[in-house]
């Protein structure tokens, strides 16, 4: 029988309020809140909670804070990579970032999602909202403007740019330029 984080991360409906999810989703906000009190120069000590927080990452990595998470151990960034401050990671399923890559400020990535029949997303006795999952993956050398959004299931190519406040309902093919709610590709370089 699957635990709860299996089914979540297999893109099933799951109990969110699972003491093992539950558990590091509490430890999670006690890391991202210590990043965000970090001196911006302690780079050791924003290091060692980079470690704890993320699933993995590589070298240079840059993530300014305040960073928001629900687990934070779903997230996965490659090498020279930066993520500016008041960024949203909802990674209830892996988010796999790219080498080379830049995310604006302000951006959200979602993983998760709820049932769109008002009755079916609250179980009776249940104080949380059903939930499924789809993993979102961004290429290498892409470039995310502020405030947009990355929705579920999402894939976003390698040398892509995602302008800034773009919705991003669908994949969106490597070397686009991509803008706009529903974020759609403008050209190809």
């Amino acid at each position: 029988m699957k635990t709860e984080k299996e089914k979540m991360l297999a893109g099933e409906v799951y109990d969110c309020g699972d003491l093992e999810l539950i558990t590091r989703w509490h430890l999670a906000k006690k890391l991202q809140k210590q990043l965000a009190e970090a001196e911006s120069d302690d780079l050791e000590k924003i290091s060692e909670i980079l470690d704890q927080l993320l699933g993995s990452r590589g070298e240079h990595v840059w993530v300014a804070a305040p960073f928001f998470v629900d687990y934070g151990e779903n997230i996965h960034i490659g090498h020279h990579v930066e993520i500016n401050m008041n960024c949203v990671f909802l990674d209830c399923n892996e988010i796999r970032i790219g080498n080379y890559t830049g995310i604006g400020p302000g951006v959200h990535i979602y993983t998760v999602f709820h049932d769109v029949i008002p009755e079916k997303r609250l179980p009776e006795g249940s104080n949380f909202w059903k939930s499924k999952t789809a993993p979102v993956t961004i290429g290498e050398n892409v470039w995310i403007g502020g405030g947009s959004i990355i929705m579920p299931g999402v894939k976003i190519g390698d040398g892509a740019t995602i302008g800034a406040g773009s919705v991003v309902t669908r994949d969106i093919p490597s070397r686009s330029i991509a803008v706009g709610n529903p974020c759609r590709v403008i050209r190809t370089v």
